[in-house]
């Protein structure tokens, strides 16, 4: 291995694919490695077989599940959004030639007991329990005034300033009800806590938007998904990087970051091989996870729960949709983070026929994170199987730029991948020198994407 690269790549999760993807596509030599024998790092999508081995180590999966090869079963949960960031890039790099989506049947929210459906169209809402009439009207008000927004247009302010006001104050302002305020906050602008409540309302308002455009593209959810699970959207990437030269080498373990006398990065080596590049781009289980002095740290929130759950039915309350979305708003079940549900089955072979996969997830807020996942476990009816994972959150300790070692973020609790696109434009920025928006992701639209 005496050739030398611009960057090497370490572990193929999504991030680190999109950041090799684009750069192989902007001229740089890249060399990508990964220690497992399969793409998608922490979040790959696994087969029957590799999701025994990770969870219950030399037990075989029971046969009537059915064949290994019809399951694409993800580790991290997210649905991508229709008109979210990841959909430019997707559509942006051509990417979407290599896959194909399907929407996600519904979007549903926790309230009061019960599952209800956030309504898509305006006869839904006006038949939703999730509102009585007068805030009904309250609630097209404020609907109406973040639609007409026009920055450039005071008339369309009504005394409201986005980046001075807080959420708050807007809510107040339309008269919205606290449970309008968090099927709001918590199911469209799909906020983990309500912490957003007390900051400016900018923020929470492009979130909104974003809801409701992603919603009006498709009509019955906000959200699309890949046919064959997630685990094909690093996959595809690693595809693009291919294209323009990208070398992958899988199932090659990284022994030592290889580091001169300050510290700066040369190379990595595997075995007696090393190899050399100007960078390192790397996930943070290559950079001392959890070890005194490493490159990274744990973040504010700590860990995330995850329960992946094998179903034999769909998940009541939800019409017998084949996917879906579920949000358990924090304050319903008493707790400072809210719980999700996001549930796949055969329609987007990632299943057997009449199978369905549930996965429940939440931020550890106490010593036993598995029972805080009980509110959304107890939703699922009779589970098949179930396989618990608790994941620390990492986040570098510094930017990269002096010692050419850059580090990309965990996977958070959120549902979708917006939080996953900010990370890969920090990181490029860091690594290139250069705004992402340099890029020009055209305004792209998934109209030309199959459905």
């Amino acid at each position: 291995m005496d050739e030398e690269y611009d960057v090497i790549v370490l572990g193929t999760g999504l991030t680190e694919c999109i950041l090799s993807g684009l750069l192989s596509r902007e001229g740089k030599k890249v060399l990508h490695m990964d220690r497992n024998d399969y793409y998608g790092g922490e979040s790959a999508s696994l087969n029957l077989t590799q999701l025994y081995r990770k969870f219950r180590q030399g037990k075989e999966p029971p046969a009537e599940l059915g064949r290994d090869r019809d399951y694409n079963i993800d580790l991290v949960p997210k649905f991508i959004i229709a008109s979210g960031e990841l959909t430019k890039i997707l559509v942006h790099t051509d990417v979407t030639r290599y896959m194909e989506f399907k929407q996600i049947a519904g979007s549903f929210v926790f309230r009061d007991g019960k599952i209800s459906k956030v309504p898509s169209t305006e006869m839904e809402a006006v038949k939703s329990p999730l509102m009585g009439l007068f805030e009904k009207r309250r609630a097209k008000n404020f609907f109406s005034f973040l639609q007409n927004w026009k920055d450039e247009d005071s008339t369309t302010h009504q005394g409201i300033d986005l980046d001075k006001d807080s959420m708050k104050t807007v809510y107040e302002k339309f008269g919205l009800e606290s449970g309008t305020q968090d099927f709001i906050g918590h199911a469209m602008a799909l906020y983990l806590d309500d912490d957003y409540i007390t900051k400016p309302a900018r923020p929470a308002y492009e979130r909104i938007l974003l809801y409701s455009k992603s919603m009006a593209r498709y009509g019955k959810s906000p959200y699309i998904y890949p046919l064959y699970g997630l685990g094909e959207l690093p996959q595809s990437f690693a595809r693009l990087s291919a294209i323009y030269g990208g070398t992958y080498m899988l199932d090659k373990p990284i022994h030592e970051i290889v580091t001169d006398d300050n510290g700066k990065f040369v190379g990595v080596r595997s075995g007696d091989e090393t190899v050399k590049a100007k960078q390192v781009i790397g996930d943070p289980s290559y950079f001392g996870a959890g070890e005194e002095g490493g490159k990274v740290r744990v973040v504010e929130e700590g860990k995330v729960v995850r329960a992946i759950c094998v179903l034999k039915h769909p998940i009541p309350g939800t019409e017998d949709a084949d996917s879906c979305q579920i949000v358990i708003p924090q304050k319903q079940v008493n707790r400072k983070n809210d719980i999700y549900i996001a549930a796949v089955s055969s329609t987007h072979n990632v299943a057997a026929k009449d199978v369905w996969i549930a996965i429940v997830s939440t931020i550890v807020e106490t010593s036993v994170p598995e029972r805080e996942l009980a509110p959304g476990l107890q939703l699922l009816g009779t589970i098949h199987d179930k396989f618990v994972s608790i994941s620390s959150l990492y986040t570098p300790t510094a930017d990269g730029k002096s010692d050419n070692i850059f580090v990309t973020r965990s996977y958070d609790a959120t549902s979708h991948f917006e939080t996953v696109v900010d990370d890969v434009q920090d990181v490029w920025q860091r690594v290139t020198g250069k705004p992402f928006s340099e890029l020009e992701l055209k305004k792209a639209d998934m109209d030309n994407v199959q459905e």
